[in-house]
């Protein structure tokens, strides 16, 4: 007879792996996954009854802008809420450091995702992130990619060019010293002004850095419409120039002339899968969000603003009726709410389904936390995924849903014993009602938390139960090829 500190009895399990789901009790004993079978004669100081449930890995957000998120509010209800019990930073070339702003420093997009003031990018060493992390512990766990994005700013005066040969050695020693300090990897966003000057050498020299330190490569790709192919390509050779595994973040097709092509670049990525280690996420919205820019208005069926620093009282307003309000062109608008955020209606939705169908795609939010009217994705992606795709629709069983959001992007990402129920895996553990498991929010409503999550366990801690936080903050940092946990 085993004494466990948690035992979960009567669940339908489902690895993560991909496997068919199972009848099986799990023992948790510290922060890991000591027994899982049958263990009626056991007993523990916490007994949780998941008869007709489902007991799943917790879920890994593959690509979020977590990265001041953790800190700002540690409880992380809008990842907890949705069963989400590890997060991914760091994206599309933006992560709060390597990179201490000067006081008055104007933080340019789309950094200022993270926000606009220049004192909240105050780490000039990404180790001095992670310690943060670390000391002050969030309620799951963050695996840190360094931006290439924010290695510009920290070395070069004007982000218009191409970066010299001493700044790129500037940015190696910097990621350099990234890895070293536990990073996981790198990511860039071309597709953005402040690094859409940096060459495909630029990003190549950068990343090279990685080589022997078992990195990976995420790639908010240059162009996502008519030149996807090139950019793709592009992508591919950053990521073998750094002996690492690519990442294509958020795959979409935007605009109406581009739709239906996920077909084709579907294809052309299987293609490349076999030359080289390639993966994908994806997020189960037709519409994007981001900084706010002009060129998304010709290929956008609408426009929600989702923050303004000058005009905070647009939040949330169509820009249409922001720009007849203001008696402005909807580009003029566009000027007069910067510095400014967006939600872009721009995907066709057979394009969104067909890439979640794909089997190597991941789940990833892309939720941008500091927006006053977010995107509901932040709330609402992996429950949306459970409920509207797999259940109501049946893009796919409800095991490989599982093994998209869990087992899939810890063997993407290198996340090691993260994933997976299994004995000596860490018990992140997310327990759900699957009959009734769905998203609420909504682009009218965006804050609300998914229903038919019902329990979170974060390294042996329960963290999220009946609706609510607990209190616990048991995350940890992730650091690069760490078994240790913590």
């Amino acid at each position: 007879m085993a004494q466990f500190d948690i035992l979960i009895r009567g669940g339908t399990v489902i690895d993560g792996t991909g496997a068919p789901r199972r009848l099986a009790d799990i023992g948790v004993a510290g922060s890991r996954i000591t027994a899982l079978g049958a263990l009626a004669s056991d007993s523990a100081a916490v007994v949780i009854d998941a008869r007709d449930r489902i007991v799943a890995p917790g879920f890994i957000d593959s690509h979020t802008h977590d990265d001041r998120y953790l800190t700002l509010d540690p409880l992380m209800p809008a990842k907890l809420s949705q069963g989400v019990t590890t997060v991914v930073t760091g994206n599309c070339g933006i992560s709060l450091a390597p990179w201490r702003a000067s006081p008055g420093q104007t933080v340019p997009p789309p950094l200022d995702l993270l926000g606009d003031d220049p004192a909240v990018f105050r780490y000039p060493a990404f180790g001095d992130y992670l310690a943060e992390l670390a000391q002050h512990p969030a309620a799951v766990n963050a695996a840190c990619l360094v931006g290439h994005t924010t290695l510009r700013a920290a070395v070069m005066d004007r982000l218009d060019r191409v970066a010299t040969d001493s700044e790129i050695a500037a940015m190696q020693a910097l990621l350099r010293d990234a890895m070293e300090s536990g990073a996981i990897g790198l990511s860039t966003g071309v597709a953005y002004p402040a690094a859409m000057p940096a060459t495909t050498s630029e990003m190549a020299a950068v990343a090279a850095v990685m080589r022997g330190y078992g990195g990976v490569y995420a790639s908010h790709i240059r162009d996502e419409g008519d030149r996807i192919h090139e950019a793709l390509d592009e992508a591919f050779e950053v990521g073998a120039a750094g002996g690492a595994p690519v990442v294509v973040s958020h795959h979409k097709l935007i605009g109406p002339k581009n739709h239906g092509r996920s077909v084709d670049t579907l294809g052309h990525i299987a293609q490349a899968m076999q030359r080289q280690p390639i993966g994908l996420d994806c997020y189960p919205y037709n519409a994007g969000s981001t900084i706010l820019r002009k060129d998304r208005l010709a290929v956008s069926s609408r426009v929600i603003v989702t923050r303004s620093v000058p005009h905070p009282e647009f939040a949330g307003q169509d820009l249409d009726i922001i720009a007849a309000t203001m008696g402005l062109s909807p580009e003029d608008a566009v000027d007069a709410l910067q510095p400014a955020g967006a939600i872009y209606f721009l995907m066709d939705e057979q394009d969104v389904q067909r890439i979640l169908a794909f089997p190597e795609t991941m789940i990833g939010s892309d939720g941008l936390p500091h927006d006053p009217a977010p995107h509901p994705r932040l709330w609402g992606t992996f429950a949306r995924v459970l409920g509207h795709y797999c259940r109501d629709l049946g893009l796919f069983p409800l095991e490989q849903a599982v093994h998209k959001m869990t087992g899939l992007t810890a063997r993407y990402f290198r996340l090691p014993g993260r994933g997976i129920l299994s004995p000596g895996n860490f018990a992140d553990i997310t327990i759900f009602d699957a009959a009734s498991v769905a998203d609420m929010a909504t682009f009218a409503r965006p804050v609300a938390r998914a229903r038919g999550i019902e329990t979170v366990i974060v390294n042996g801690a329960i963290a999220w139960s009946v609706g609510e936080s607990t209190g616990a903050r048991a995350g940890a940092v992730i650091r690069r090829n760490d078994t240790t946990g913590a």
